[in-house]
């Protein structure tokens, strides 16, 4: 017991600290905001006033210091105990595991009703009950001296607190490995700041940045300044498009749970990327992410043209641009017809339903773009004379080794669907004719983002990123695990001060 009392009051010291000596200040406004569940409401309306805040971070820090320092030295037990109960209750139903709005996994799992949280005010209870011979300054310092009592150990019947010199000495000597954890808390303190969350018990990861050089170069799009590298979104959905290697899928989903994502996209805003792409089922874990965090990252969502009027697997929006309005809904910052979708209508020479949906964006103060996979939607919709605010499109070289045959390329052959014949398009290939693309778009007067860069993993970022960038592309969209923003960051820096050999000018 006395170790667990040790440990949970360690817990809480150290997040008090962390906050109380962040630099720039550690606020709770944004914990507060992103309150989800029965009592949101409450939570919220602490958030709407700046002076209420101001008050409930300094009680939030000093409540943990105190709490902390009570219950790893032995100072009144029970009052910490109960103090800390308050706290940790107050934390979990600001975002509690269950409930309509509950994502059904946290940031450390997949959690339902118990967390840690609750676990650590279940075990204060435990503490509060047996408190392990509690002693009180107070009562060793008003003690008077009797000839009749032992004054080595005294305990109040009632309380159970015992007060004796001997058990402060006790307490006391945990001072010197209390004082270095303090010390190793500050030199921590250096290289890892504390989030935006209120809980003493919830993290995100920070990853060193320190191998970062210089500030990645940004361009518009409509109105938006985005940085000319941005995340793309297959990995964070799960998708690795890898040929004939089955089980990767599964290894990428169990890599990228909803913790890793939260510290992939944080990682990412302190390199400098400060846009996504989005796919529409996960902007609940990005919503949850942006709040908690306090995030400003922009979303560039891609979204489906319903080619039957249908209800939105996400709100209650009826007919063939329901995507569109969800994304709006949700806060997107940018969206684009996606390529499938476009490949599909265009396959079917339903462009007219391309134009509606991006007039529609455009109408409503979005930029809009049409993504694609074949070059026929981009020859098609610029013969049209349609006016997207940009083009997404596939953009990589085949000098790889899993990309099939010049001889068996099909325009739309990626819709096709897969085949066992490695002679034909096997997930493999997302650019079939990469000269054409650099042609066609040496003519196109709006910005480029590139994606499928890489082939999907199969080309080196250094040949990839230059290969896009060299032959026209104003962005470039890139899946990326956390492990690898920081090089690849460092790649467009440097790709971009460099010599380009570009002919297509800039348009952002």
């Amino acid at each position: 017991m006395l170790l667990l009392r040790i440990l949970i009051g360690w817990h809480f010291l150290y997040e008090g600290i962390i906050k109380l000596i962040q630099e720039g200040g550690w606020s709770s406004e944004a914990y507060l905001k992103g309150s989800y569940g029965f009592l949101s409401g409450f939570y919220h309306w602490l958030a709407s006033d700046p002076g209420m805040i101001q008050i409930i971070d300094f009680m939030n820090i000093w409540g943990l210091i105190l709490i902390g320092t009570g219950l790893f030295i032995g100072l009144f037990i029970r009052v910490s105990a109960v103090s800390g109960i308050l706290l940790l209750m107050v934390y979990y139903f600001a975002y509690p595991p269950f409930g309509e709005a509950y994502t059904g996994f946290g940031t450390v799992g997949h959690t339902w009703i118990i967390n840690r949280n609750l676990i650590e005010a279940l075990a204060l209870i435990i503490i509060y009950k047996y408190p392990i011979r509690e002693y009180s300054l107070m009562k060793f310092i008003s003690f008077k001296k009797s000839k009749s009592v032992d004054t080595s150990e005294l305990e109040d019947q009632e309380t159970g607190i015992v007060s004796g010199r001997r058990e402060i000495l006790k307490g006391l000597a945990t001072l010197p490995f209390f004082g270095g954890m303090i010390i190793g808390s500050l030199g921590r303190s250096e290289s890892i700041d504390s989030d935006a969350m209120s809980g003493a018990t919830v993290k995100v990861k920070e990853i060193d940045i320190t191998k970062l050089k210089g500030e990645l170069p940004k361009g518009k799009l409509g109105n938006l300044e985005v940085s000319r590298l941005y995340m793309g979104s297959n990995l964070i959905n799960g998708i690795s498009h890898s040929r004939d290697l089955h089980y990767t899928r599964q290894l990428v989903r169990q890599y990228n749970t909803e913790q890793k994502l939260f510290e992939t996209w944080a990682l990412a805003e302190q390199a400098g990327i400060n846009m996504t792409n989005m796919g529409l089922p996960v902007y609940k874990v990005f919503d949850k992410y942006k709040k908690i965090a306090g995030s400003k990252m922009m979303t560039c969502v891609q979204a489906l043209v319903n080619e039957k009027e249908q209800k939105s697997r996400y709100f209650t929006y009826s007919d063939r641009l329901s995507d569109f309005k969800v994304a709006m809904e949700r806060g997107a910052s940018t969206m684009y017809v996606q390529g499938t979708s476009s490949d599909s209508l265009c396959k079917q020479g339903r462009l007219d339903m391309i134009q509606e949906a991006v007039e529609y964006v455009q109408s409503q103060g979005y930029a809009c773009g049409i993504g694609a996979h074949s070059i026929r939607v981009i020859i098609d919709c610029e013969e049209a004379g349609y006016k997207p605010d940009f083009y997404v499109k596939t953009m990589h070289h085949d000098n790889y080794w899993s990309a099939h045959p010049r001889e068996y390329r099909k325009e739309f052959g990626t819709t096709a669907g897969f085949s066992p014949d490695h002679n034909q398009y096997h997930d493999n290939m997302w650019d079939l004719f990469p000269e054409q693309t650099i042609d066609v778009f040496s003519k196109v007067i709006v910005p480029l983002i590139g994606f499928k860069v890489l082939a999907a993993g199969a080309i080196k970022p250094a040949d990839g990123f230059r290969y896009a960038f060299e032959n026209g592309a104003d962005f470039i969209c890139v899946g990326m695990f956390d492990y690898q923003i920081v090089e690849d960051v460092n790649l467009v820096n440097e790709i971009l001060s460099s010599s380009l050999n570009r002919t297509r000018p800039w348009y952002s």
